[in-house]
This record gives structure tokens, C-alpha cells and sequence, in this order.
């Protein structure tokens, strides 16, 4: 007599993928310099220096740094820290462009082997009615395969909790660029022409010296 298996069918759930987004804009008012901001931001090493946390920062080369987050708490369930690698360059008009190049995202290795991050940005001057204002946008993009425990959570609120996360980090950097990025300009713009002032008179010195004609 043979006896017959039953066949139980297990069901297996679909992976979850994600997509998270989050823009914003800036429009600061500049007060010139002797120097125009302009030539300020053809150094995209000081700027990103001025409006980055130096103790979560590492420039990597002329024109890539490594910048790590402040850790970020989602759902209160996983808690960890984005580290991305920029690319940071400026055009001759002064024009700063920033781009991802690689991500990392210490403190959860699932999220780690499963996620994307891309970061684009631009940043340049644009005078209106004889004034100077600083205008950019930047644009954060994370797709996620995100781990079982949170497959059960309604996607409306897994979307909403992490656009706002990406929101927020945006928000950020933005405080830093409107309350650090204009004063690191007028503390550069300052000490160019105290170092012009210097030379000037050793200048005028040598050719009193040394006439001509």
C-alpha cells in the first residue's frame, strides 16, 4: 500500500523594493567682494570644506571627498550612517556640480548589499535687478531592497518616512550652505586683499630701487 504525500504549497513573498526621493532649492543673496563669489567658487575643495563637517569628511583627491552622515533612525527599527563618495567640480562661469560616484551605508550589511544611492547637485551665481544671488538645487534619490521585518508596513508609510529621512538630510546641508558657505566667501575675499596690499609695497620698493629708463 502506498501511502500518498501531501503536497503543502509555500508561499514565498515578492521582494520589496523601494524608491525614496527628495529635492531642494536654495536662492541666497551674495554681498560682493572686491573679488566676485564667482572666483570663490571655482574652488570647490574650500567650499565643500566650508559646509562640511570636518571630522565627517575625507578628501580623497583634487576633486573627490568621502562624506559621512550623521547616523539616521528609521521607523526606530534599523539605525545606521550613509557614507557617500562625491565628485565636486566647477566650471569656468563658477558653476559648482556635485555628483555620487559610490555609497556605502554602515550599521545594517542587508541595507548594505541591497542599496542604491545617487545625489546630484548644481550651485552657481546669477545676478538680477544689480544683485548677486547664489542659486542651486540639489536632488537625492535611494532604491532599497528592504529587509523582512519591514514587509508588513504599508508602503505609504515606508514612502513617507523615508522621503522625509532623505528630506531632512537635504535641509541640513542646506543650513550649513546658507549660514557657512557666504562667510567662509567674505573670510577669503578678505585675506586676498590683505595679501594684495602686502605685495604692493614690496612692489613699489623694488622699483625705487631698481629704476628703469
Amino acid at each position: 500500500m502506498q501511502t500518498k504525500i501531501k503536497k503543502t504549497a509555500v508561499r514565498v513573498l515578492p521582494l520589496m523594493n523601494i524608491r525614496f526621493t527628495a529635492s531642494e532649492s536654495v536662492k541666497i543673496a551674495v554681498e560682493e567682494q572686491s573679488v566676485p563669489i564667482r572666483h570663490y567658487l571655482r574652488q570647490p575643495q574650500r567650499l565643500v570644506r566650508a559646509i562640511a563637517n570636518q571630522k565627517l569628511m575625507d578628501q580623497l583627491s583634487e576633486s573627490y571627498f568621502r562624506l559621512k552622515m550623521r547616523p539616521l533612525n528609521f521607523l526606530d527599527i534599523y539605525h545606521f550612517q550613509p557614507t557617500v563618495v562625491l565628485k565636486v567640480w566647477s566650471a569656468p562661469d563658477g558653476t559648482v556640480y556635485l555628483q555620487s560616484e559610490d555609497c556605502e551605508i554602515r550599521g545594517v550589511e542587508y541595507i548594505n548589499d541591497r542599496f542604491f544611492l545617487k545625489v546630484q547637485g548644481r550651485l552657481f551665481p546669477q545676478e538680477h535687478n544689480g544683485k548677486t544671488y547664489l542659486q542651486g538645487k540639489a536632488d537625492l534619490e535611494v532604491k532599497v531592497e528592504l529587509p523582512p521585518p519591514l514587509w508588513l508596513t504599508p508602503r505609504p508609510i515606508l514612502e513617507t518616512t523615508g522621503n522625509g529621512l532623505l528630506k531632512s538630510v537635504l535641509l541640513r546641508i542646506k543650513q550649513r550652505l546658507v549660514s557657512q558657505l557666504i562667510e567662509d566667501y567674505h573670510l577669503w575675499a578678505n585675506n586676498n586683499i590683505q595679501e594684495e596690499t602686502k605685495i604692493a609695497p614690496a612692489k613699489t620698493l623694488s622699483t625705487a630701487k631698481n629704476p628703469t629708463g
